[in-house]
């Protein structure tokens, strides 16, 4: 065979099969239609239902994710916003606003962006980490699959310079108990980072719930209205 018609076939083979080197093993193009994609629904491991409230604490520390009854409009998409409140010794130390649409047929929960308040003394004293698709040269990612396969892997942020959050799909038989109670099937992913690769952290969530466990926290009680 020809060396041009050797070359053209393996690229041929690799585009079929999925490249699988460190471009290509990570999932960072999602083809989604736009019009499909709803700021309210539920995926078996990730719910955007506004009112729902879900209460973290390890210590004294505390996170209270609420799903506001707000949407906002990023990249041509009306997204659901989800407050994250992280309150450290009874201080908040950050206010943040994820922006989640999730796609209609498949389930598929999309990471929009996020807006962050960086709190010191009570105070506002930066934003960092405040990110939203199609601003920069940021564009969104997928928060959870709508349907989990384990080795999965995926881009959760694609914000050059800011957030370049990914996650892997370790197990998704796993028992995890928290104060909250005991979770079966739970979803075990690792979470890594372009900009920092000697970083890692695994989360737990459990079906029809969502996160219930984080390097940081455990769930204590669920709110939903």
């Amino acid at each position: 065979m020809k060396p041009g018609k050797l070359l053209f076939v393996v690229l041929i083979t690799l585009c079929a099969i999925g490249w699988k080197g460190e471009s290509g093993e990570w999932r960072s193009n999602f083809a989604v239609d736009k019009k499909n994609l709803s700021a309210t629904g539920t995926n078996p491991y990730f719910r955007l239902t506004p009112g729902l409230r879900l209460y973290y604490e390890k210590g004294k520390d505390t996170l209270v994710t609420t799903v506001l009854n707000e949407t906002k409009v990023i990249d041509g998409v009306e997204t659901r916003a989800v407050e994250d409140r992280e309150m450290k010794n009874g201080q908040l130390i950050e206010l943040t606003r994820d922006y989640y649409a999730i796609d209609r047929n498949t389930k598929d929960v999309y990471y929009f962006g996020e807006d962050v308040d960086v709190y010191k003394g009570g105070k506002i004293a930066g934003h960092e980490g405040s990110w939203l698709s199609g601003v920069k040269g940021a564009k969104f990612g997928m928060m959870m699959p709508g349907t989990i396969e384990v080795g999965q892997k995926f881009y959760q942020e694609q914000a050059p310079g800011v957030g370049m959050d990914r996650a892997e799909v370790v197990a998704a038989e796993e028992t995890i108990t928290t104060p909250a109670g005991a979770f079966n099937k739970c979803v075990h992913m690792k979470e890594t980072s372009a900009l920092e690769k000697d970083a890692a952290e695994h989360k737990w969530y459990a079906p029809g719930i969502g996160l219930v466990r984080d390097p940081e926290f455990d769930l204590i009680r669920v709110e939903s209205k």
